[in-house]
């Protein structure tokens, strides 16, 4: 119904006709002002603006008339009118259709904002895609990408002399490109799905042998640069990667229960995981407390900061140690192999190293074969045991006469 709205239509004309629900009563002065009563006896009249959106009638709800009097209304509503109408002046949002935007302006605009804050390593992303990926199919939309060109690109790679899981990350990357595309409704199927790729065991594991060991621990243990020194035998008594090292604080550190709590923004996992904490590893932050109190554990001592690299002197101590061809991330396969070595499951090596999928932790198997193929050479009844292949009684003299990581770190508390 439409009426003239004043101030005694809204005292006594407020009534629903009878027979009806509810009833409208649009306002003759401000076009698509109405207010709205409902026969119910505790409801309250209520303000709505009506207005047009898309070819179908909609409505905003303004307040009831205890909040809003007949000049504020008509105020609201004559804003709400002039926001509608700039909005319809507006050109209609031109929708894309899937697979139509190109692999470059999904990648600036979609992916790469997305990927920041999801991945880590999102730099190394960029960089694939900038120097390889990008030249040969930037320009093409998304459905355009072809299997075929793919693995086309795919060989050129690895002629091109990249190492088959460098070529392999390409191909990984784009694949995982598409994908997101479908999640959010941009391209209708990843043609890259399955595509078959070189997976080629590249996997370097360098383990310290018993005398290579020892002459690092005495490097390590005399060497000048302490603070670097304490930081590789922290390595080597936790397996604990170098990133989560270097940032360790002492507020992480319990140890009085021999635990050192890892934060999920410094884990590789991204979860909170807890290393324990051996005698080895608990000398070397005896040691490392006497160099200064800083917040961090192994921090730089002229900056108090976290060193952003130790390369060079890595470079220095193992040349000097006689093991030039061993990586720092080789500490963690070394501590790994003592482990295993010395009788411990290949399930709590997981647990200790903090492996999220039970399957890396697998690469040590082969070395829990060989100890218990040791051992079970040496109850050997059938064969002398003079004649057992020397190899097992080599291996067994080394898991016997293995001592612990403790054992070969740790000097006397200074008294």
């Amino acid at each position: 119904m439409i009426v003239t709205l004043t101030q005694a239509f809204m005292q006594s004309g407020l009534v629903v006709s009878a027979g009806k629900k509810r009833e409208e009563f649009c306002d003759s002065v401000c076009r698509g002002l109405l207010v709205e009563v409902r026969s119910t006896a505790h409801s309250v009249p209520t303000w709505y603006f009506r207005f047009k959106r898309d070819g179908k009638t909609a409505y905003d709800r303004l307040g009831s008339i205890n909040d809003l009097t007949l000049t504020q209304a008509r105020k609201q509503a004559a804003l709400l009118k002039a926001e509608h109408a700039g909005e319809a002046r507006q050109p209609p949002e031109v929708k894309v259709a899937q697979g139509e935007v190109t692999l470059d302006v999904f990648m600036r605009d979609h992916y790469m904002p997305h990927v920041k804050n999801q991945k880590r390593s999102w730099l190394r992303d960029d960089q694939l895609y900038r120097i390889r990926i990008a030249p040969k199919f930037g320009h093409l939309a998304l459905k355009n990408v072809t299997r075929r060109d793919v693995q086309i690109f795919h060989n050129e790679l690895s002629k091109e002399g990249l190492s088959p899981a460098s070529a392999d990350h390409h191909v990984k990357l784009m694949r995982r490109v598409l994908n997101v595309a479908i999640q959010w409704d941009m391209l209708e199927k990843n043609v890259l799905k399955n595509i078959p790729l070189l997976m080629v065991d590249n996997q370097v594991e360098n383990y310290l042998k018993e005398d290579q060991l020892v002459r690092l621990v005495e490097v390590l243990r005399t060497d000048a640069n302490r603070p670097v020194c304490h930081i590789l035998m922290f390595l080597l008594s936790t397996g604990a990667r170098l990133n989560e090292a270097i940032h360790a604080k002492w507020s992480q550190v319990d140890a009085e229960n021999g635990v050192w709590r890892i934060p999920a923004s410094n884990s590789k996992s991204k979860r909170t995981r807890s290393v324990p904490l051996n005698d080895s590893a608990l000398w070397v932050l005896e040691q490392a407390e006497q160099l200064g109190n800083f917040e961090c554990i192994f921090a730089n001592p002229v900056t108090g900061n976290p060193f952003v690299t130790i390369t060079r002197v890595w470079y220095r101590l193992r040349k000097q140690a006689g093991i030039s061809h061993l990586r720092i991330h080789d500490l963690r396969h070394s501590f790994a192999s003592l482990l295993v070595s010395g009788g411990r499951s290949l399930y709590e090596v997981q647990q200790i190293l903090g492996h999220s999928d039970p399957k890396v932790t697998m690469r040590y198997a082969h070395l829990s074969t060989k100890a218990l193929q040791a051992a079970a050479s040496s109850a050997s009844v059938f064969v002398p045991k003079q004649e057992v292949k020397q190899e097992n009684v080599e291996m067994a003299e080394v898991v016997s006469a293995r001592k612990p990581t403790a054992q070969i770190l740790q000097l006397p508390r200074a008294a």
